[in-house]
């Protein structure tokens, strides 16, 4: 439909118009015509839009403004006459009972409380009840059901017409084949939702995807809207697809038969319709009597909306009272009793200008991009961590690029993709370092591994971070001495290793703002207390690849010293608990560098302790002794590490992963994969907290 050069012109002249118009309206108003009409055509048949929604929103209502300003320049095919471009050719088109309309849009309370007003004047009442539920981000679909069997399944097209995807429709396990309509009364209905992924499945099916060298999808939406369009029902059964029903837009009753009093508002028609075994938004819907209070519970639902399953881009105010809705009726392009309050933009489009690498703790190179300033989720963002070389090279992203950007929970911003139809052939290719950016020696990758890195203890970014990881709360724990301070000391050359923590000249930091007599107390006791943490806390300070907590309680109980490793190899590691042979390598490799055994002997010359006291004793103690745990998901009674120590005074062991050896799941809100791997193992015990309290409390 569209060539490369009609792409790179189109998107040109939305950035413009965002910031100007042309001289005359009939000329702005052709303009916005067009560009919005590709828009579409990307979102809707592509699945790969090209502007962020606050920016195509704020385009939209220029047009509409424009228009009413000036109604005589009004064509037929303006969007502001139809819903959206959606149709494809790869499904046969079906019509909509009725209309699929779009909602209008509001980002603030002026605008809410703007709508509230004309809400009252089209319904000609001061008593207007109103229903908020989310608006999820995910592919709109229509479902007609007949005599209570699924009839049809429809995407929303261009709103009028619609793609046949019954059969992709029927493998989705959340939508019910049958249901029982007919003994209200009603023998055809049509039903509005949304075809929407959960978090954890997207974020396993792009792992997927990045392990068989495929790139990554872009986000839920984009992935739910390109899976209803594959033509292979099984393929789209493998997706784990999921629905949210939002809407009854049309319903036919049995001859003699009375409404259904379910059918007299819209919460309790979507309540009717969760009694009926559908998936509504029932369980996060309020009814509310005054716009005041929905401005607040907006304002509430937007700063949780991270703790949903799905992705959600606003919430949706409805006149509950469907007589009232009728009354109020709607434009061609949405309904006058509905309005989306927007939460603030996640996405934005911006351009690539350069990448800086940054080393890590334990010396990972991080390309970072350097995007010009955009804001977002309402910070501004200039850098964005592009992880590793082959997310850039599965991305195809290169210097120069206009790139979508997102803020993914807003808080970690990430490059959704380039926008590679707006290439002008001036892009370079982003080359990676061969050598470390702080100390210069050669970075070396790992078959098996993304990332580069340098493997040289001593450079000087690495000694620092190193230095910041072991005083750190869940390593030695040596408060005081925080990642500002360490940094401090570092540069001012008062701290050049982890053992000079044990040997800080006092004298040097005497006077230094934050550095009183009591203050340095404080940390020449932090320090102290250090040396007598248990091993495990000095194997996991010392940062040693893949080493986690859990990890290095597993090594610190299967030896009576720490130089007991310098003798063990990959086989007698890989017998531990949970250590496979990744981890058993680094471990390896790090106790056979000379630099570090010499670290680790002058911890033990500073009075770090470096033996384990009671090897072998926790399996043989407590009513847990031999069993082993794994916690995932958002615990609500305990922290995550309380829970932990629970099992492990019990005498249970907390092991890194799913895996034969794992005796039981306890399972928190918002588990991901490790839950489905348990279900697939079928020789795990999946326990919920109150469960594991029960088991823990005899």
């Amino acid at each position: 439909m569209y060539t490369s050069h009609d792409e790179k012109r189109l998107y040109e002249q939305a950035k413009h118009l965002l910031k100007h118009d042309e001289a005359t309206a009939a000329d702005t108003i052709t303009q916005l015509r067009d560009v919005i009409i590709y828009a579409d055509w990307k979102y809707y048949v592509q699945s790969d839009p090209v502007l962020a929604d606050v920016e195509y929103d704020t385009l939209y209502k220029k047009l509409k403004h424009l228009e009413e300003k000036h109604p005589a320049l009004v064509t037929q095919d303006s969007p502001t006459q139809r819903v959206a471009q959606g149709l494809s050719e790869r499904f046969p088109t079906v019509s909509h009972l009725v209309p699929m309309l779009s909602l209008d849009n509001t980002y603030n309370a002026d605008d809410l409380t703007d709508w509230d007003r004309r809400c009252h004047e089209l319904a000609e009442t001061d008593d207007i009840e109103y229903c908020v539920e989310p608006k999820y981000d995910g592919a709109g679909i229509s479902l007609i059901y007949n005599d209570g069997s699924l009839a049809r399944g429809a995407t929303r097209g261009d709103g009028v017409m619609g793609e046949d995807v019954t059969a992709n429709i029927r493998q989705i396990k959340a939508i019910p084949l049958s249901a029982a309509f007919m003994k209200y009364g009603v023998r055809q209905i049509e039903i509005r939702g949304e075809i929407v992924i959960h978090k954890n499945v997207f974020e396993a099916f792009n792992k997927q995807r990045v392990s068989e060298g495929l790139s990554p999808l872009a986000n839920p939406r984009n992935a739910a809207s390109g899976t209803l369009r594959i033509l292979d029902p099984a393929e789209v059964r493998k997706r784990g697809l999921n629905s949210i029903l939002y809407h009854i837009s049309d319903y036919t009753l049995k001859e003699g038969a009375h409404r259904p009093k379910e059918l007299g508002t819209h919460y309790d028609a979507l309540k009717f319709l969760y009694n009926l075994g559908f998936p509504t938004p029932t369980p996060d819907m309020q009814v509310f009597k005054h716009i005041d209070q929905v401005i607040k519970y907006c304002h509430e639902f937007e700063a949780r909306r991270d703790t949903l399953p799905f992705e959600v881009d606003g919430l949706v105010i409805k006149v509950n009272d469907f007589a009232l809705q009728d009354k109020m009726g709607a434009t061609t392009h949405h309904p006058r009793w509905a309005v989306a309050f927007k939460f603030k933009a996640r996405q934005a489009t911006s351009k690539l200008r350069k990448v800086e690498f940054q080393v890590g703790r334990v010396g990972a190179i991080t390309p970072v991009a350097k995007i010009d300033p955009v804001h977002i989720g309402g910070v501004t963002v200039t850098s964005v961590s592009l992880f590793n070389e082959d997310v850039v090279r599965e991305k195809d992203l290169r210097i120069g690029d206009t790139v979508l950007v997102e803020r993914a929970g807003d808080v970690i911003p990430y490059i959704v993709k380039p926008l590679t139809e707006l290439r002008t052939g001036e892009e370079k290719e982003i080359k990676f370092p061969t050598h470390c950016p702080a100390c210069n020696s050669e970075l070396e990758k790992q078959p098996d591994e993304a990332a580069w890195r340098c493997i040289n203890i001593n450079c000087p970014v690495q000694v620092a971070e190193r230095i910041i990881h072991y005083v750190s709360k869940d390593a030695m724990d040596i408060r005081g001495l925080g990642a500002a301070n360490v940094q401090k000391f570092y540069e001012l050359g008062i701290l050049k290793d982890i053992p000079g923590i044990y040997h800080i000249n006092w004298d040097t930091i005497r006077g230094m703002e934050g550095f009183g007599e009591k203050s340095i107390t404080n940390l020449q006791q932090a320090i102290e207390q250090s040396k007598n943490q248990p091993l495990y806390r000095l194997i996991f300070g010392l940062g040693i690849r893949h080493v986690g907590e859990t990890t290095a309680k597993t090594l610190a109980n299967a030896v009576s010293h720490i130089h007991d490793f310098y003798d063990w190899d990959v086989e007698k590691l890989s017998t531990l608990e949970d250590i496979g042979p990744k981890v058993a390598t680094s471990v390896v490799d790090f106790f056979a560098r000379k630099e570090n055994k010499r670290i680790i002997d002058m911890l033990g010359d500073a009075g770090v302790n470096l033996v384990n006291d009671h090897k072998g004793q926790k399996s043989n103690d407590g009513e847990l002794a031999g069993k082993t745990f794994l916690f995932t998901g958002t615990l609500s009674h305990f922290k995550r590490s309380d829970a932990e120590a629970i099992v492990e005074e019990k005498g249970g062991s907390i092991l890194g992963g799913v895996s034969s050896k794992l005796n039981y799941l306890v399972v928190g809100e918002d588990a991901g994969s490790k839950l489905e791997k348990a279900k697939k193992l079928g020789t795990v015990n999946i326990l919920t907290e109150q469960e594991f309290l029960s088991l823990v409390n005899g």
